[in-house]
């Protein structure tokens, strides 16, 4: 299947995390482009600006809502000729799971992926790192990482001095709201908004990529919304060295690499 072929994905779909923008996937989109790829990297609503004006300014991030970035997810992918990749780097990786749910996408890659509805594996790694913001008060607000936090939670396997590069060019503040309706989801009665259907077998190919020392959303965390699936699509798990911020890594391109090439074999061709 090549790009070609006028049944095989054209486009791929990056969708970001939280505490981070679409720059956060800018060696990506370069890469896939050279590739003969359209790439496209959507914000979320209100994320189109710069990260320096959204640290100056963190209300498009206090007003973020789950529905928000599927509705604008759903406008940007629902217009494409043909359904592409999509792949989601944590908070974005529910996105995708979410997306794949709703038909659309021929083939969804996760990496790091933060967990939907019904996960309940919580490593005290995870605890540790998401503490800083948990323990805000009120949920219409928006709350960052201080540098050894984003170290920690993020960049634990980078040198000190590239962690910091990387703090200082991608890191934004996060929505408490939307965090913490996450990690409620499943204490919570009835379907939240990280909901997906684990039964749905019309549901596109999907691939977790895990980092194996990731603090934020470990492994651990990967495999177990990986098993919930119980659809007879496929479902697959694979680990890479390296922490949360998978896609920033040395050697990032053998990362992009297998999650090309395992989308592209497991696409399901536009009918």
């Amino acid at each position: 299947m090549t790009i070609s072929d006028p049944t095989a994905p054209d486009t791929i779909v990056l969708i970001h995390g939280f505490w981070v923008t679409p720059r956060s996937w800018e060696e990506w989109i370069s890469y896939y482009q050279a590739k003969g790829y359209r790439v496209l990297a959507p914000a979320y609503p209100g994320f189109e600006v710069e990260v320096e004006a959204l640290r100056a300014d963190p209300t498009p991030i206090e007003n973020l809502t789950v529905h928000g970035v599927i509705d604008h997810l759903t406008e940007v992918i629902g217009g494409l000729e043909r359904p592409p990749i999509l792949m989601g780097h944590s908070a974005g990786g529910v996105f995708t799971q979410l997306m794949l749910d709703r038909g659309y996408g021929a083939v969804g890659v996760v990496m790091d992926s933060a967990p939907t509805e019904g996960v309940p594996v919580v490593p005290l790694s995870q605890l540790k790192s998401t503490f800083p913001v948990l323990r805000t008060v009120g949920r219409k607000k928006a709350a960052g990482f201080t540098f050894e936090q984003w170290h920690y939670a993020f960049c634990n396997t980078f040198t000190e001095e590239r962690s910091r590069q990387l703090y200082e060019r991608y890191h934004i503040p996060g929505s408490v709201r939307v965090l913490w309706g996450s990690a409620l989801a499943t204490l919570e009665p009835g379907h939240q908004d990280t909901y997906v259907n684990y039964d749905n077998d019309q549901r596109a190919p999907l691939l977790f990529i895990s980092g194996s020392q990731d603090h934020l959303m470990p492994p651990s965390v990967q495999r177990s919304n990986a098993k919930h699936y119980k659809s007879n699509t496929v479902t697959e798990v694979v680990e890479f060295e390296g922490p949360h911020l998978l896609p920033s890594k040395d050697g990032w391109e053998e990362v992009a690499d297998y999650a090309l090439e395992w989308a592209v074999s497991h696409a399901r061709v536009a009918g």
